[in-house]
């Protein structure tokens, strides 16, 4: 069964997994994981793309295509 994503209202199937560290402020976007972890969501292609953090945390986007996108909000 493939995973769908875990945003409220969205059905769409999962192509990335988000992960963050709350003491760091980061927050990483990763190519879906083989396996879900409980503490990890995974996201459909729109939601993905669309993230935003909260102001002082970078978005680490390291999945396929995106070259290691990093993007920090400043506060």
């Amino acid at each position: 069964m493939s995973r769908r994503c875990s945003r409220p209202g969205c059905a769409e199937p999962a192509t990335a997994t988000l992960a963050y560290d709350y003491s760091a402020g980061v927050v990483w976007l990763d190519d879906l994981t083989d396996e879900h972890h409980p503490h990890d969501y995974d996201l459909c292609g729109h939601h993905a793309t669309s993230l935003s953090v909260p102001i002082g945390w970078s978005l680490r986007d390291q999945r396929r295509g995106t070259q290691g996108h990093l993007r920090v909000v400043a506060g």
